[in-house]
């Protein structure tokens, strides 16, 4: 498996190139930031260019990443698989004044294939994760229609 930091991303897409490499998580900053953990991410990136002459990236990115439950703060474990195809724009104007829904990136001479599995793989996680069932105790809470607080008393002489 090929192990390049960065490609030229108009060059690599117009050769047809193909790229295979795994990243650990020393290579994922941004997923580190976020409290996420993982053993590594497997990646494959394949460049192409269609019958108009556009340049393209297919990034295809797997594993499983341990993110934090916003319920209980406990770990949960996320299996991602991310299957993008992203046009190569050559300004961000063309990025800006685009009218249509396809997915671009700025195409560079010292792309980072970290960064780019990096986004679709953020692009791809749960705005909120939590488990479907927290471990915790589940409490019914109903008021007694005495007291709005009535509830929150019960809750308390409960734990």
């Amino acid at each position: 498996m090929s192990q390049r930091a960065v490609i030229d991303g108009l060059q690599f897409a117009r050769g047809a190139e193909t790229l295979k490499g795994r990243l650990e998580l020393s290579q994922l900053p941004r997923l580190t930031e976020m409290r996420c953990a993982t053993e590594g991410l497997s990646y494959e990136l394949r460049g192409a260019t269609d019958g108009e002459g556009r340049c393209w990236l297919h990034v295809r990115a797997s594993g499983v990443l341990t993110l934090i439950c916003q319920r209980c703060l406990g770990p949960i474990e996320f299996p991602v698989e991310v299957d993008s195809e992203l046009l190569l724009a050559r300004s961000e104007r063309e990025i800006e004044t685009a009218e249509d829904d396809i997915d671009r990136v700025l195409a560079g001479k010292g792309m980072s294939v970290g960064g780019l599995v990096e986004d679709e793989v953020i692009l791809a996680l749960p705005m909120v994760p939590r488990h479907e069932r927290c471990g915790q105790t589940q409490v019914e809470v109903r008021g007694d229609g005495n007291s709005p607080f009535a509830a929150l008393a019960r809750l308390k002489r409960v734990k």
